[in-house]
């Protein structure tokens, strides 16, 4: 069994605190993504738990065995990089194996594990190649190979899509996804792409500012975020948000638009309370042209400022008490700008955060 604790992990530069006291566990098997802005303190974390950077405080275990004063040799975990590290002058076979040549296993041992790596991430017909004879995909396939043949109890990944075309991204995402299915081991990753997160992920860790602000499967930081970073992060388009005060059951916004509090948030909202009132793009559907649902609603006459046809579906960008939300138009028509629909707001999958602290209001 390999999990990897985390408990009360710091790191310092100086006077500066990249990451604050994290606690985190990831179990055994578990495909785990560190995500969060630039700065956020994900890679920083993951070169920890890698041994490529020295803890201030705290514990690193894995497996059950403490390992903050062991080299990363020692740990038996394989990095992936963003910038695959492969020796240009070597063949994709001898780039695979070595790492094992290096450590002495026989030759036989290193022809099978080389032989097993390459049939799980198909290279076979690329083994006599050289990174300059491969596409960015395909060297990202014998940096993935070459982790696979150390069999490590944990493979760590740090941005290792940022410099692969759009197509190649989401090629790459299956074929990691399929990597996990088929070794099983233990995966953190970072990212700072929250697609890559909720495509990937078991559970997402996002972070901000060296703290964790959310641990969940996807589903749990989008349906439920804790507050309006989450909210705005997690989502593609991210999450809509008006503000608004509360009065006697009623949320008003701007431009004397009322609507009823979410019945999550009625019995912990107060008269007076200034909010921030959120909703998916895909919560808010022209009338006509939307997911039929139950629960309660709300019709809004909005006016349309633009669209992004979709394919299947539209995004429509309207005017919401001087806000301008995003809204989904399903069975789309061509929508002119300035156009003025009736929208139906599904309340029940609305979101009340306080405006002052940004936490979410939620029973």
């Amino acid at each position: 069994m390999t999990e990897v604790t985390l408990s009360n992990v710091v790191k310092k530069y100086g006077k500066h605190q990249a990451v604050h006291g994290i606690d985190l566990g990831i179990h055994d098997g578990e495909f785990v993504v560190l995500v969060g802005p630039s700065g956020c303190g994900k890679s920083t974390t993951l070169r920890m738990i890698a041994g490529l950077e020295e803890i201030s405080g705290g514990e690193i275990a894995i497996g059950g065995r403490v390992v903050n004063d062991l080299p990363p040799r020692e740990r038996n975990i394989s990095m992936v990089f963003q910038n695959y590290a492969l020796y240009p002058h070597m063949t994709v076979r001898e780039n695979l194996g070595f790492s094992l040549k290096i450590a002495k296993r026989p030759v036989d041992e290193i022809a099978k594990s080389v032989a097993e790596a390459a049939g799980i991430l198909g290279l076979d017909e690329l083994m006599e190649r050289k990174p300059a004879e491969l596409s960015g995909g395909q060297r990202q396939r014998v940096a993935m190979g070459r982790a696979i043949v150390r069999h490590p109890d944990v493979f760590l990944f740090d941005e290792p899509l940022s410099n692969l075309d759009a197509k190649l991204r989401t090629q790459m995402r299956v074929e990691i996804k399929k990597l996990h299915q088929k070794v099983g081991n233990t995966i953190i990753y970072v990212t700072h792409d929250q697609v890559e997160a909720m495509t990937l992920a078991d559970r997402i860790v996002l972070m901000r500012d060296g703290h964790i602000v959310q641990v969940g499967t996807p589903l749990d930081l989008f349906n439920t975020p804790v507050d309006t970073f989450v909210a705005t992060f997690i989502g593609s388009p991210p999450m809509n948000l008006v503000d608004g005060e509360v009065s006697g059951g009623t949320l008003s916004l701007n431009g004397g638009i009322e609507l009823s509090v979410p019945a999550s948030a009625r019995s912990l909202v107060r008269d007076g309370q200034k909010v921030r009132f959120g909703f998916r793009a895909d919560n808010l559907m022209p009338v006509g042209h939307s997911v039929e649902e139950e629960g309660e609603t709300a019709e809004l006459d909005l006016s349309v400022t633009l669209t992004e046809p979709l394919g299947t579906e539209t995004l429509l960008f309207a005017d919401l008490a001087g806000v301008e939300v995003q809204a989904k138009m399903f069975n789309p028509r061509p929508v002119a700008p300035g156009e003025a629909m009736k929208f139906r707001l599904m309340l029940d999958k609305t979101h009340v955060f306080d405006a002052a602290s940004g936490k979410a209001i939620r029973g």
